[in-house]
């Protein structure tokens, strides 16, 4: 007994396998108590190791993703912003706009759950074994220009061409010198109909130009980006301001919102 033990400790380590060593004698016991045939104790074995297998490429996915938090569209107040369509977001969650090779952007004011959809919609793209890689615009701009002062830049824009999604958040909360706009036209360029992006911004299209400080650019930038998009505008109060009205760090005076004096 101690030898067969060895032996297939021995084959699962071959294997690759780690969840079957510890579900192995619970099963096995099962499969005796309620005389389960091979085939079927052998198929549970195999599932427990496959949902593993499949628990562990996620959770791998998911920390190369680098996401900023981990929530859901479940976790989502659709009630709070009554200016999305749930049934429009939850059949972009069927994720087609992924196997499209096409963009969607996010646009509105700070706080209204743009990244919170956008990081929802990854989530649901790393279950399906898609490559995701989140980024701010600040962050992605800001590695390109001192990966050009190493010349490295050609090898640092892959990290942004080679996901299925890419997502660049906060478009607009900085404007762009040249060189940074010009890095960010370069990697939308590359993406144009290769890969998806999804992108939030706070500003409207019309801004854009002031973002990238050229009209022209701006332009060029936007033809690509909104050529197979979707756009999903929200209209709507903060969910940290609604958070501090809970809290009681504002309070009404005359219909308008004021801090509550200490």
């Amino acid at each position: 007994m101690i030898a067969l033990n060895e032996r297939l400790q021995n084959a699962f380590r071959q294997l690759g396998w780690s969840r079957i060593p510890e579900v192995l004698h619970t099963h096995a016991e099962e499969a005796a108590k309620h005389n389960i045939s091979y085939l079927e104790f052998l198929d549970k074995l195999l599932q427990e190791e496959l949902a593993a297998k499949q628990d562990r490429f996620i959770r791998m996915r998911t920390r190369l993703a680098r996401l900023p938090f981990h929530k859901t569209l479940d976790q989502f107040d659709f009630s709070f912003q009554p200016s999305i369509d749930e049934r429009r977001i939850r059949d972009l969650a069927t994720l087609r706009f992924i196997e499209n090779q096409e963009n969607l952007i996010f646009l509105g004011p700070p706080g209204v759950g743009k990244t919170h959809l956008a990081v929802a919609l990854a989530m649901e793209a790393l279950k399906q074994r898609y490559i995701v890689y989140f980024t701010t615009a600040h962050d992605m701009i800001q590695t390109l220009q001192e990966a050009h002062q190493t010349h490295t830049v050609k090898q640092k824009i892959k990290t942004y061409t080679k996901p299925h999604l890419l997502i660049i958040d906060e478009i607009g909360y900085r404007k762009m010198d040249e060189t940074a706009a010009h890095f960010f036209f370069q990697i939308i360029s590359e993406r144009y109909e290769r890969g998806s992006i999804i992108l939030t911004s706070n500003k409207s299209y019309g801004a854009w130009g002031e973002i990238f400080g050229d009209s022209v650019l701006a332009t060029a930038i936007l033809d690509r980006l909104l050529h197979h998009s979707t756009t999903i505008n929200i209209k709507g109060e903060s969910y940290r301001i609604k958070e501090k009205k809970k809290a009681g760090f504002f309070k009404l005076e005359g219909g308008n919102l004021s801090k509550p004096t200490s």
